[in-house]
Parts: structure tokens; C-alpha cells; sequence
């Protein structure tokens, strides 16, 4: 065992054990792209990457967290360094479509992840903090001076409300970015 100790989804790893938690995930990547949320088993993710079942519960307690793992990391790791715009409300729409883009490239990912972050699975607490928490910290960015715990909420409330519409099917994540272009504009007001 190496003496380098690497993040994971339920604790620290060695070099060897980091590996077969990239390799899960890769895994759970391509089968969600084929099969779909409803469709992906922890099971076929193990066989895919090469490892039995009971080594990939040993590292993701079931679907949801699986699915959820993995959209945090797809979340980090396409995090821009900050927003473009000279306006709060273009900095803040700059943050809800770069989140909508990276929904609509991952259609199958965002649907599986509102799925698994609406249950109760407790592994998926941590990760449902952390995807929260990076919402909060991306619009308290764009804000600037402008934020505030009240307009903060706001934003994030209207951004997860949309992102639950989305996994619904009652609109696109095509449409998404548009429609939140508006609701920011509105929540903001035209002129900041």
C-alpha cells in the first residue's frame, strides 16, 4: 500500500484503491450513457470495470451514490475560474448556463443525479452538502458585492427548481438555459 492518500467517496484511499474508484467511475459513465439512470446497477458498473460487486459496494453504497459521486465530480471538475460578465446578472446567468451546458452534454448524468440526490441514501448527504454548497459558492461569486443571504437563496432555489423540472421531463435541458437567463434577469431586476 502506497503511503499517498487520494479523496474518496467514502474515505481516504491509497494509490491501488484510487484506481479502482476512477476505474468504477469511468465505468458508471459509459454504462449511464447506455443504459440510463433507471436502467444502471452498481452490478454492471463492477463487471464493466473489471471488479467484483462486493469491492464496488465497498466504495459506493448503492446507485444513488454513485450517481451522485459522479456528478460532483463532473461538477468540479468543469469549474470555471470565475464568470464573465461586467453585471451581476450577466456574471449570475454566465454561472446558470455553464451549470445548464454542462446538464445538457450529460442528460443521462443531471437526470440520474436529481434522482439519487432527492433520496435518502445517507452516503448521498455529503455529496447533496457539497453540490449545494458549490451552487451557493458559484453565485456568491458572480454576485460579488451584490450578494446576500436573501438573493443567494433565491438564486439557488430557482436554480435547483429548474433543475428538478428538467429531471421531470417538463422541460429540456436545451430550454434550461433561456429560461433561467430570465427568471435571473427578473430576480436581479434588468438593471444590476
Amino acid at each position: 500500500m502506497s503511503s499517498q492518500l487520494t479523496s474518496s467517496p467514502r474515505r481516504q484511499l491509497n494509490q491501488r484503491q484510487a484506481a479502482t474508484v476512477q476505474r468504477l467511475l469511468d465505468a458508471g459513465l459509459e454504462q449511464l450513457a447506455e443504459v440510463g439512470p433507471e436502467a444502471l446497477t452498481v452490478r454492471q458498473v463492477a463487471m464493466r470495470a473489471g471488479v467484483s460487486p462486493a469491492t464496488a459496494y465497498t466504495y459506493f453504497s448503492s446507485k444513488s451514490h454513485l450517481l451522485a459521486e459522479l456528478f460532483w465530480r463532473r461538477l468540479v471538475d468543469e469549474a470555471p475560474e470565475t464568470p464573465a460578465g461586467r453585471t451581476p446578472t450577466a456574471r449570475v446567468q454566465a454561472v446558470t448556463r455553464t451549470l445548464t451546458d454542462l446538464c445538457e452534454r450529460n442528460p443521462h448524468l443531471a437526470a440520474g443525479a436529481t434522482l439519487a440526490l432527492l433520496g435518502t441514501d445517507p452516503d448521498v448527504d455529503r455529496l447533496r452538502l457539497r453540490i449545494g454548497g458549490e451552487f451557493v459558492a458559484r453565485f456568491e461569486t458572480a454576485l460579488g458585492d451584490a450578494a446576500t443571504p436573501e438573493l443567494v437563496d433565491a438564486l439557488v432555489l430557482a436554480f435547483s427548481g429548474a433543475l428538478l423540472q428538467a429531471g421531470m421531463g417538463l422541460i429540456t435541458y436545451a430550454e434550461l438555459g433561456d429560461r433561467l437567463d430570465t427568471v435571473v434577469a427578473t430576480i436581479l431586476g434588468a438593471n444590476r
